[in-house]
């Protein structure tokens, strides 16, 4: 019997240089010292999607079912980031947040999210309309709550310490473009310039493209990525805004509703709305991939969530093209605001992992397969969130070896 001698590149090779491919990277070789991690990612630097194009919050966990992944790692992950910022130097602060509720039927929300927040172990303060001034002159509500672990942070310089800090070796501007997978042996990956990648198990942190990554080693992830993009404004009046102010969310959606939030570098950054992109990375209207755009309309589930939320769509959709509309919805948190304080910036793309029946899926989603595992719905908290996440995956990876 002849033995076939493999000569592997690295142990762990992983699809993604976000902040949660890169996190993953930092937590193996922490764990297990000595084990080669290899991160393709196929941007010329990290954290150019998700990670790089979002508001910049820490959040509290504050919004997430008791006992879900999101819960237990946005709370766990918001204390270890703010740590983890202070150590390394990196810029952030803890500043609290207002949850506003501007409507008599957002009260019983808002009321329920005191509990889901104490269930959660946050510490919320009730607020009634008067109090809200004491945080937000310029902000009017019924009612409101304070939560204050909430923080902001540059979360693309997080994601370049953990590159450096995880010792793994990191190619950039390197797209996967085939995975061979054999149970027995390992994973073999070839590049779009041709070389091929070994390693023993594979890592996909694909964010957008991770069910096509999915895809690719063989394993069926019964989901799609529906991109969603998030339509940001800045503020040319940031007096206006003190800290971080959100809506009370719809608990039907992921999403948070337009909220104003004073980043880091002191601008205040107004949005997301939420509109289906036309690309997996489709940042405007006018960037269309037909492929791309083709498999999300062949997605059952697409369809099933068209019919089901067509008038949240359609509300979205009106405060995409029409910033009169954008403006009156801010304008509920904050009156003063007018179109012309709003002045567009970058937009960002969330990587919503939809099943066939349309369900949105709520949580993080990982799953195992031989030799593999895929982080298929990391949207936000999943930056707050990236080292515990990071840990788990690391956890899985090193198991499968």
């Amino acid at each position: 019997m002849v033995r076939v001698r493999i000569t592997y590149d690295c142990d762990v090779l992983v699809i993604g240089g976000g902040i949660v491919g890169l996190s993953t990277a930092y937590a193996i070789t922490r764990a297990a010292p000595g084990t080669r991690v290899t991160v393709l990612e196929k941007e010329p630097g990290p954290a150019r999607h998700q990670t790089g194009r979002n508001s910049g919050v820490i959040h509290s966990g504050i919004y997430y079912r008791p006992g879900s992944l999101k819960a237990r790692y946005a709370v766990r992950g918001a204390a270890e980031m703010v740590k983890f910022c202070a150590e390394y130097g990196i810029p952030h602060a803890v500043t609290g947040k207002l949850i506003v509720a501007t409507d008599r039927a957002e009260l019983p929300r808002l009321h329920a999210l005191v509990q889901r927040g104490r269930e959660n172990g946050i510490p919320v303060r009730e607020l009634g309309a008067s109090q809200i001034a004491e945080y937000e002159p310029e902000v009017r509500g019924l009612a409101a709550i304070h939560v204050g672990t909430t923080g902001i942070c540059d979360f693309v310089a997080v994601a370049r310490r953990l590159a450096h800090g995880s010792g793994a070796e990191i190619r950039y501007g390197t797209r996967v473009v085939r995975v061979d997978r054999r149970p027995e042996r390992g994973v073999a990956v070839l590049t779009a310039a041709g070389d091929v990648v070994r390693g023993r198990v594979l890592v996909n942190c694909a964010g957008l493209q991770c069910d096509e990554i999915a895809r690719l080693t063989g394993d069926d992830p019964d989901m799609r990525i529906v991109p969603f993009r998030g339509e940001y404004y800045e503020l040319a009046r940031p007096e206006l805004v003190r800290g971080l102010v959100y809506p009370v969310p719809d608990p039907a959606f992921p999403f948070l509703g337009v909220h104003l939030t004073r980043g880091i570098d002191g601008g205040v950054h107004v949005g997301p709305n939420a509109v289906p992109a036309l690309a997996r990375e489709g940042y405007g209207w006018g960037t269309v991939r037909p492929r791309e755009l083709g498999s999300t309309l062949a997605w059952p589930g697409s369809w099933r969530i068209a019919r089901r939320h067509w008038r949240y769509g359609a509300g979205e959709l009106r405060r995409s093209l029409s910033k009169r509309a954008f403006t009156e919805a801010v304008g509920r948190l904050l009156p003063g605001v007018s179109e012309g304080d709003l002045v567009p910036t970058a937009a960002g793309v969330r990587a919503q992992a939809v099943l066939r029946d349309g369900t949105l899926v709520d949580d993080f989603l990982i799953r195992e397969g031989a030799r593999t595992v895929h982080v298929l719905n990391a949207p936000s908290p999943a930056a707050t969130a990236s080292l515990p996440i990071g840990r788990e995956v690391a956890r899985r990876a090193l198991s499968a070896l």
